[in-house]
């Protein structure tokens, strides 16, 4: 059994951030941070061993433990790469990593795992970080390196390998860009082996997290694994105004939420009637404002008035007059007495422990209280008058 309390201090000496080693009794910092909750239940069989280790930021990979090493949770390990070796944190075991292994899929090497080679030493260590202090500077000279050769992309990070010998460029572009020259000077400029790897704005904005507007950290660096297309269909279904500042996350794009309850929007409308036709009334002519979808309402106004007269009426009922404007028939009224909307009333402050009430200080002052105060204070205001 190894001390937990110097692994803890091992990692602490470790800035990096972005890798999550700031392990503490809630978790940890990392991005798309799994909770192990099945780690209270013992399991009479060990399923596999296969483990989930985790990288810089989104990027994480499963690996083989051929060599039956007493792991766990927060361990820095040495595990087999494409040159060499890479240093990763040990972020999930047991019964859950196959279902993780369901959206990720894992990187296998003539069709098998990739092993864990050992728990990290202190000179790999060393060497890991020596490698991590160079991410920002490479990242900053490779951008410069692009725009000398006019190339149309942005390198958004980099990424060392554990051993020094190989780094992960990431960068964006619209367009397909020809890079075989900039690989080329990168080699011999850096002197290792370059991967280049392209990805999205949501991908870029998940690597680079943030808070959004809700005030939680923005989803595609906390759980989202897969990003689905977002239209602005999803906006109208649920009677967003579409306007591009509100829609618009961190990446630019259309915000993944509008995705989350589009569905619920969609069936609570599958019996509504459409709202592209006025409603003929003997009153007057009517047309349609706003839908409150979870009411069952539509909101209308007569023709000639202002929209602040909104009259709300049933779906039901806005089905039938449609009915009846079909067959050239107008009803008398646009409302039903039993279809007038019931006013609820509002809940009102109650003092029910005792409790003063809220409007206490927007009562005026007793002004008559002063001038008794004052009369009875001077004994002599009786003699003198």
């Amino acid at each position: 059994m190894r001390d937990y309390k110097k692994i803890i201090m091992q990692e602490q000496d470790i800035d990096t951030i972005e890798r999550g080693v700031c392990r503490t009794k809630t978790g940890c910092c990392a991005k798309l941070h799994v909770t192990d909750w099945l780690s209270d239940i013992k399991l009479p069989i060990e399923l596999n061993n296969i483990v989930e280790v985790r990288f810089k930021n989104t990027r994480k990979d499963y690996y083989q433990n051929v060599n039956n090493l007493s792991l766990k949770v927060g361990d820095l390990v040495a595990v087999e790469s494409s040159p060499g070796h890479d240093i990763g944190i040990v972020s999930l075991m047991g019964a859950l990593v196959e279902e993780q292994m369901k959206k990720h899929k894992p990187t296998l090497f003539n069709g098998e795992f990739r092993k864990v080679y050992r728990i990290a030493k202190p000179t790999d260590i060393d060497k890991w970080k020596e490698a991590i202090s160079l991410e920002h500077e490479t990242m900053i000279r490779s951008r410069q390196m692009t725009a000398d050769l006019k190339l149309n992309m942005k390198i958004g990070d980099v990424e060392y390998q554990g051993d020094r010998t190989k780094a992960i460029f990431y960068y964006i572009a619209d367009d397909r860009v020809d890079f075989r020259q900039l690989i080329k000077v990168l080699a011999e400029n850096f002197h290792i082996r370059v991967e280049m790897k392209q990805i999205g704005a949501r991908q870029e904005a998940g690597r680079i997290g943030g808070i959004g507007p809700c005030g939680r950290e923005i989803c595609c660096s906390t759980w989202m694994h897969n990003f689905i297309s977002v239209s602005t269909n999803a906006a109208r279904y649920q009677e967003i105004s579409l306007n591009p500042q509100k829609l618009a996350g961190q990446c630019g794009k259309l915000k993944c939420c509008l995705n989350f309850e589009l569905a619920t929007y969609i069936d609570a409308q599958k019996n509504f009637p459409p709202t592209n036709y006025p409603l003929e009334t003997e009153a007057g002519t009517f047309f349609f404002l706003k839908a409150d979808i979870f009411s069952g309402t539509y909101l209308y106004m007569q023709q000639g008035n202002s929209q602040s007269n909104q009259i709300t009426v049933p779906v039901k009922r806005v089905a039938e007059i449609q009915q009846l404007n079909k067959k050239g028939k107008k009803p008398e009224r646009l409302l039903l007495k039993d279809n007038t909307p019931e006013v609820k009333e509002l809940d009102t402050f109650h003092a029910v422990v005792g409790q003063e009430e809220l409007t206490r200080f927007d009562k005026p002052k007793n002004s008559n209280r002063k001038k008794k105060r004052n009369f009875h204070r001077n004994p002599n205001r009786k003699s003198n008058a």
